[in-house]
């Protein structure tokens, strides 16, 4: 055989039995250093850790690819490799066996990923590790145990992340401080470990008291990169260094109230106030018959609910606003609760509930509110004043709307002296009931929706002022209708009896006369005077079988006139193009 041949095919077998000689990967580079083969890829399109590296490759760099997790066996093929860069990618995930065989690993630099938390168990596979490069990521908590395998490292970048609680136990179980602690010769003989905890937003509260006195401790071979570590909260230490701050150990909530029992005259804005001794700060919230009553920017308006006016029969009265809650601390451990009921009601008497809560535990405290009207409730049959009345005080009451159920009432105090101040009493009631409902209305409104009551039952409503009795003109009786065909002949009966009084007042005096005293005469003279109303009167008789009102037409003269016969004469047709008189509301009556 050709020597030529002979040497080819001795390259083909080196090549296939030493991969260590190998073709890099695509789309990346690969070097040799003084430590060994580096594979470089920067900026590549990779989505994940490739599977053909070669293994004599002692130091790989991964950056600004799109890698977004470290799977299992990752780099299971290069065993050998010591130094491993994968930064600023979007590494989200890290699997608890990723950095498996990889006994001789001495760097890791996971800067500018996306982590939210590692696996810290995962280096137990990685002995020799000296360099963990954290920084730029999104950690945000530290375990106890979290640095008890990584028992050489000279080098810890947590700096950058969002860690604000840690305990100084996860540096009291690392083996470096453990052995520093433990020497008894010269610190030259134990190497110096590097710690970056700097720009995280440190909540300097007693959670964080043990962490800032080992920062204030901590000494070689212990060194920190920055020891200024300043605090992001609580709100009255923010900016403010470590070495600034004294902390407080933890304590559970203590709750408090000045006055426990309260009771108050309706209509005033009531803030009931608890005090919570605790540290952390806790969360704090009240509850009203076992509802949660929430903190809010600024009053809402409600319906229904603790502090809603309603109307008799449920409708609302008005719009008003929710309680409004705001705590505030007034000491670093001390903090303030108030609770607003805005113009209080005696349906918001009850006991509230402010209650306080810490991972140490909870507390809470009742206050009982009572809320009372201005003055005494109404005796018997609701008429009786509880105090003599006011002199000239006066209401106008009329009915602004009425529908089949209910009405609407309007009133006016003639003669308050202060009409935003001026509280109303109500009485509800059937017309011939012994006690009549009492309703208090607040100053400022004027109007009042009675509903849902029962059908065809008489009525009656009052308004008075204050502790007044009701006088004169300020009740209205009325009667319910049993359907709505009922509601609309009665707004019919009243339109005619209307117009029919507002004829016999136009009538000359002559007539009332001939009416009165000479009702024969009267009689002989009405067929020549209207003499179309014979026309058409046996027809009318013959179909008129009530002597109701609601029989009569409406702007008929009817009643006033009759042909000797007495039947009626037909109601005058409408003219043509002549547009009827608009129907009015009964309300309008009133």
């Amino acid at each position: 055989m050709d020597p030529l041949c002979q040497i080819f095919l001795l390259l083909l077998a080196f090549h296939g039995i030493n991969p260590s000689v190998s073709s890099c990967i695509t789309g990346c580079s690969c070097s040799q250093d003084s430590f060994g083969r580096s594979l470089l890829c920067m900026s590549a399109l990779l989505r994940q850790i490739p599977a053909n590296i070669p293994q004599d490759i002692r130091k790989i760099r991964i950056e600004n690819s799109h890698l977004t997790e470290l799977p299992r066996g990752s780099f299971e093929n290069v065993s050998a490799l010591e130094y491993l860069w994968l930064n600023f990618n979007n590494i989200t995930v890290m699997h608890l066996k990723s950095l498996e065989y990889l006994p001789a690993l001495k760097e890791l630099r996971l800067q500018g990923n996306k982590l939210s938390s590692v696996p810290w168990t995962a280096f137990q596979d990685t002995p020799t590790l000296k360099i963990l490069d954290l920084k730029h990521n999104r950690l945000d908590v530290l375990p106890e145990h979290a640095l008890r395998y990584l028992p050489n490292l000279t080098y810890l970048d947590l700096s950058s992340n969002q860690l604000t609680i840690i305990s100084r136990d996860v540096f009291y179980n690392w083996p470096v401080y453990q052995r520093s602690q433990r020497t008894e010769g010269p610190l030259e003989a134990i190497s110096n470990a590097v710690l970056a905890l700097h720009d995280n937003p440190w909540i300097c509260d007693c959670r964080l008291r043990g962490f800032v006195q080992f920062i204030k401790s901590v000494g070689p071979p212990i060194i920190l990169m920055n020891s200024y570590l300043t605090c992001s909260g609580p709100k009255f230490r923010t900016g403010k260094f470590f070495h600034e701050v004294e902390l407080n150990s933890c304590t559970k909530p203590l709750t408090s109230a000045l006055d426990t029992n309260l009771t108050v005259p309706a209509g005033l804005n009531i803030t009931l106030t608890c005090f919570v001794q605790a540290s952390p700060s806790p969360a704090v919230w009240w509850t009203y018959a076992l509802k949660l009553l929430r903190a809010f920017n600024g009053w809402v308006p409600s319906q229904t609910g603790l502090g809603a006016a309603h109307g008799h029969g449920g409708s609302p009265l008005t719009h008003s606003p929710l309680p409004a809650v705001s705590t505030e601390p007034i000491s670093e451990d001390t903090v303030r609760s108030e609770l607003l009921i805005p113009a209080a009601r005696p349906a918001d008497s009850g006991n509230y509930t402010c209650t306080a809560a810490n991972f140490l535990g909870n507390a809470s405290v009742a206050i009982s509110l009572r809320v009372v009207a201005p003055w005494a409730p109404t005796a018997a049959r609701g008429w009786a004043p509880a105090a003599a009345a006011e002199p000239g005080a006066h209401v106008e009451v009329r009915i602004a709307k009425q529908t089949v159920y209910g009405i609407t009432l309007e009133w006016f105090a003639a003669a308050a002296a202060e009409p935003g101040e001026t509280w109303y009493t109500l009485l509800v009631g059937r017309y011939d009931a012994a006690q009549k409902d009492t309703i208090y209305i607040g100053p400022g409104v004027n109007t009042y929706s009675v509903t849902d009551l029962l059908p065809a039952t008489k009525y009656e409503v009052c308004v008075a002022v204050r502790n007044q009795a009701p006088r004169k003109g300020q009740c209205v009786v009325f009667v319910t209708g049993s359907d709505v065909s009922q509601m609309e002949q009665r707004e019919k009966l009243i339109h005619i009896v209307v117009i029919v009084c507002a004829m016999v007042l136009a009538v000359p005096a002559g007539m009332y006369a001939c009416t009165a005293e000479a009702l024969p005469g009267c009689l002989a003279r009405c067929p020549g005077a209207c003499p179309r109303r014979r026309r058409g009167g046996p027809e009318r008789a013959a179909g008129s079988k009530e002597s109701t009102l609601d029989s009569l037409p409406a702007g008929s003269e009817d009643g006033l006139c009759r042909p000797a016969g007495g039947a009626r004469r037909p109601p005058d047709r409408p003219e043509p193009g002549k547009a009827r008189p608009p129907h009015r509301n009964s309300a309008d009556l009133y």
